[in-house]
């Protein structure tokens, strides 16, 4: 059997919490419906977390995990372990 190795990809992801800055791309997707925000912001109130709108369906993003903007402008949450594993910063 064949083995393949992921091309490096460079992605923009944001981690997911009540209070930080929105990245422009991040602000865009709020008001195209495409990420829908709960319990966040100044007078955060409840359960804070994310629907993302993807190519699968409406995911959730919790508090603590990332989203992240793909390659070709999709929109997806991953786990803060996860994206640990698979991710590192581009200086």
């Amino acid at each position: 059997m064949a083995k393949f190795r992921k091309k490096p990809v460079v992605i923009e992801a944001v981690q997911y919490v009540e209070r930080f800055a929105w990245p422009d791309w991040f602000a865009d997707a709020v008001t195209a419906n495409k990420i829908i925000t709960h319990g966040t912001g100044k007078w955060a109130e409840g359960e804070c977390y994310a629907e993302i709108v993807t190519l699968e369906g409406i995911m959730k993003a919790n508090k603590g995990d990332w989203i992240i903007k793909g390659g070709a402008g999709e929109y997806y949450p991953c786990k803060p372990d996860i994206f640990a594993a698979t991710y590192e910063p581009v200086l």
